[in-house]
């Protein structure tokens, strides 16, 4: 019997991708200079961005080409000092690039990364770690749900920009990013003190919502259905639409603490708050 996928995504990134080319295309070009809830980035900015994502996949992956190797890299925040140079770099770059070209850039090369991630093997080993969940080694499918977040946030982020914020927060297209961000819990938790047996609620509210247990045990965290109904020691609760932002570094716990409701152990409550589901 052939394994289900945890996380299914393959099937949402041709129409999270004609989505994306229908809110771009009316676009003008002061709109695509407008500022994003990412300080640092325009819209045009951050379909730059995007397009990056679809060519390295290409490069990398399809291609077996990976240019200049990375050097000095000996902990998780090189990793993400070196990505941000590259992502810097990138839309510094892209931007003598017009509006028009960006998009027939992101149409064509989103197909072909579309095929790229169809041909890989969901329980192969991913190329890429999934680093921000605490894995040294990932299966293909939790790449690929990772590169789903990234397309789906960004194109969030534009989004918001524009006032249409609403439309991809849809049970079909938010849920499977909150799933793949949940992943992140456990390691969150990993350096977190508490008696074996202790539970945590977790419940991210609104269409593609849900709500999440998990337990110290003898070796760590880890995800249980509860079915027993044991009281949490501690519990928090938060909108969706502040979920993926502040899982994205667009808002701060502090700045969202009029929408987040918390019960019991502060201590127990805070890991979740400061969650880093990309790498930043």
């Amino acid at each position: 019997m052939s394994q289900v996928v945890p996380i299914q995504t393959l099937h949402l990134f041709s129409k999270l991708d004609q989505l994306l080319l229908e809110v771009l295309r009316p676009l003008s070009y002061d709109a695509w200079d407008s500022t994003t809830i990412s300080p640092q980035w325009t819209i045009k900015d951050i379909a730059a961005h995007l397009l990056d994502g679809n060519l390295r996949t290409l490069s990398i992956i399809r291609d077996g080409f990976k240019g200049d190797p990375p050097i000095n890299i000996n902990s998780y925040r090189d990793l993400v000092n070196y990505l941000n140079d590259l992502n810097t770099i990138w839309v510094l770059a892209y931007k003598r690039v017009s509006p028009n070209l960006l998009l027939q850039m992101l149409e064509s090369t989103g197909k072909e990364y579309i095929q790229c991630l169809e041909k890989l093997e969901p329980f192969d080993e991913a190329l890429f770690s999934v680093a921000w969940a605490g894995e040294e080694q990932s299966e293909n499918w939790f790449h690929i749900a990772r590169e789903y977040t990234e397309k789906w946030h960004h194109q969030q982020q534009i989004r918001e920009a524009l006032g249409l914020q609403q439309d991809l927060m849809t049970a079909e297209f938010f849920n499977p990013v909150i799933e793949t961000f949940m992943k992140a819990v456990p390691h969150v938790y990993s350096k977190t003190e508490a008696n074996v047996g202790d539970i945590i609620r977790i419940e991210i509210t609104g269409e593609g919502g849900n709500i999440w247990f998990v337990e110290k045990t003898l070796g760590g965290w880890r995800f249980i259905n509860n079915m027993a109904g044991v009281p949490p020691i501690a519990s928090v609760s938060m909108p969706g639409s502040v979920a993926w932002k502040l899982f994205t570094k667009g808002i701060k716990a502090h700045e969202a603490e009029n929408h987040i409701k918390t019960e019991g152990d502060d201590a127990l409550v805070k890991p979740l708050l400061s969650m880093i589901a990309v790498m930043a």
